[in-house]
């Protein structure tokens, strides 16, 4: 697995390759426009995360603010983590219904989702 190491997130997007720019960049724009109040977008383990602040919720069991979700550009593709998604059996059936109807089989890992074009993703 190949990260993007920076220490904000402009200067992640900065490092972006150009061939995965547009697709990553659209679905960030997705995961703000959809992001609880009061949760943030920041860089971890060489990838955007948008998590629960410890302002918010600061009782974890290792002292980090608890990841929503994550995006990350890899060698070969995007990766989208969605744990909450993949620990919740509605939820999961839901994102497997959606690929359904898009017409896309889905390329899941244990906790991501792996896409090269944001055109194949609900």
């Amino acid at each position: 697995m190949v990260s993007i190491q920076a220490d904000t997130v402009e200067e992640y997007l900065s490092k972006l390759p150009e061939n995965r720019k547009e697709s990553f960049l659209e679905v960030r724009q997705m995961i703000l426009d959809n992001l609880p109040d009061g949760y943030v977008e920041s860089t971890t383990w060489g990838m955007l995360s948008y998590e629960v602040p410890l302002e918010v919720y600061p009782e974890t069991y290792n002292g980090e603010p608890l990841m929503f979700c994550a995006l990350a550009a890899q060698k070969r593709h995007l990766s989208l983590y969605m744990m909450s998604v993949y620990q919740n059996q509605d939820q999961h059936q839901l994102l497997l219904d959606a690929f359904t109807e898009l017409g896309v089989k889905p390329n899941m890992g244990k906790s991501c989702l792996r896409f090269t074009n944001s055109a194949k993703i609900p």
